[in-house]
């Protein structure tokens, strides 16, 4: 049984239960799928993940942002058995649960700002955006939705149709929904009006000015959606201005601006959500993932005569709300709260930043390191100065980093950025073992 203490122990190779597993996986499972390791989980507990065959992996991907507070915290597994003794389901608009009302209440009272608030729930990040947008548009009367470049929002239609990478997400599933105008992120290192921050003059805001005239009438836009901190595009941290100058845009224009906290919410950027770091209220927000810590659950919380446009029956769903994954999340807050995590991501980030920045010195083909808490990314590219995307080497270390242990996973446009989700719930021994890992591997594919 796992303690969440243990270090990374590989080398006890694959067992004949983990290849059959991977038989069956091709042979039943989808392809679109896409198995990923040759390593089953057993079980997992804080930052580390046991798999069949006995081997241990310090996990710095936590389920893609979910297990902010760790594979099986207790509170949240007593509160998902407690909650199972009583029922598994209710439809919530017919026979409603405590549960659901108390996570509301809970939601409403720690997300930034003073205006009246009010949230749904569905189940995940996809469901959530559709919603947000769906309630814009009631709110607002109309159809237009800004969306981001490098952005990520989900793979049903219109989140799809609101990301920015084609592959894997999009290829070969057009038409994709209608009234969706994309604009170029604050992505400073590949800036596309090549500038450079500080001193640049915001050129990504000063864009709207011309956006507003030669792609769509703001008078027709319902909203506008980005992510504080862009995951799947690459962890792309925006300059400290940039937030706060689209509210102010929106505002002028009547648009509802809605932050997507999916992926950065739950403590992962140093605060409870990452808008916070921004001084920003957002209309709306969108937040799933470390919400439940692994149950289905998503939510959107946002002011409270926005959250009131749908008529009653318009939005929701059969298991939105579920009881059990609603008991998570209470308990999950109590964890991040009690524990302090956002004030954990911070020390993640003092430990992290500087051992990055000693690989950088040693390979320039490090372009580009960047942070927010303990959301944390660095980009690959083959020369610093092209800055050729260098995807093939990412792949390579991070294989190397599983071989030794270590799960990490990449994230950008270009697949050439490597992320980092480690559980903020992380030990300093497993975060300095993890970092030597990744060392490891940067060393072997750059030959130094």
């Amino acid at each position: 049984m796992l303690t969440g203490k243990e270090l990374a122990k590989v080398g006890q190779g694959q067992g004949d239960k983990t290849k059959t597993l991977m038989e069956w996986g091709a042979k039943y499972c989808a392809r679109g799928v896409n198995t990923g390791k040759p390593a089953f989980i057993e079980e997992g507990k804080g930052a580390v993940i046991k798999d069949l065959d006995g081997n241990t992996y310090i996990d710095f991907f936590g389920g893609i942002g979910v297990v902010n507070a760790g594979h099986c915290p207790e509170p949240v597994v007593d509160a998902i058995k407690k909650q199972a003794e009583k029922f598994l389901h209710t439809f919530h608009t017919i026979i409603p649960h405590e549960n659901y009302i108390k996570l509301a209440k809970k939601l409403c009272e720690i997300v930034p700002g003073d205006s009246p608030k009010k949230a749904m729930f569905v189940n995940s990040g996809a469901e959530c955006v559709e919603n947000a947008v769906k309630i814009a548009r009631r709110y607002t009367g109309r159809a237009g939705v800004i969306a981001f470049e490098s952005a990520f929002h989900g793979r049903t239609l219109l989140a799809m149709s609101l990301t920015s990478k084609v592959r894997p997400y999009k290829f070969g599933f057009g038409p994709f929904a209608p009234e969706i105008y994309k604009v170029p992120s604050a992505y400073c290192y590949r800036c596309p009006w090549n500038s450079s921050y500080p001193g640049c003059g915001m050129h990504c805001l000063e864009h709207f000015h011309t956006f507003f005239k030669a792609e769509v009438d703001p008078e027709t836009v319902a909203c506008m959606i980005i992510e504080p901190v862009q995951g799947e595009g690459g962890f792309i941290v925006p300059p400290p201005e940039y937030l706060p100058g689209l509210k102010q845009i929106c505002a002028e224009k009547g648009i509802v601006f809605i932050a997507d906290e999916v992926q950065s919410g739950f403590c992962r950027t140093g605060k409870m959500f990452a808008v916070e770091n921004f001084g920003l209220e957002p209309d709306l927000m969108t937040m799933a993932k470390s919400i439940g810590v692994g149950m289905p659950l998503s939510a959107v919380v946002g002011k409270a005569d926005i959250m009131d446009a749908p008529d009653g029956g318009q939005i929701g769903g059969t298991f939105s709300g579920n009881a059990l994954s609603c008991a998570a999340a209470l308990a999950a807050i109590e964890v991040y709260e009690g524990e302090k995590l956002a004030d954990r991501a911070n020390k993640i980030n003092a430990y992290v930043i500087p051992r990055l920045k000693e690989m950088q010195q040693k390979h320039a083909q490090i372009g580009d390191i960047r942070h927010l808490g303990a959301m944390i990314a660095f980009e690959l590219v083959k020369d610093p100065r092209t800055k050729e995307p260098a995807k093939d080497e990412t792949n390579q270390i991070l294989e190397e980093c599983f071989k030794r242990g270590l799960l990490i996973i990449s994230a950008g446009v270009m697949g050439n950025t490597v992320r980092m989700l480690m559980p903020l719930v992380i030990t300093d021994e497993q975060l300095a073992q993890a970092m030597n890992i990744l060392g490891e591997a940067v060393d072997l594919v750059f030959k130094k």
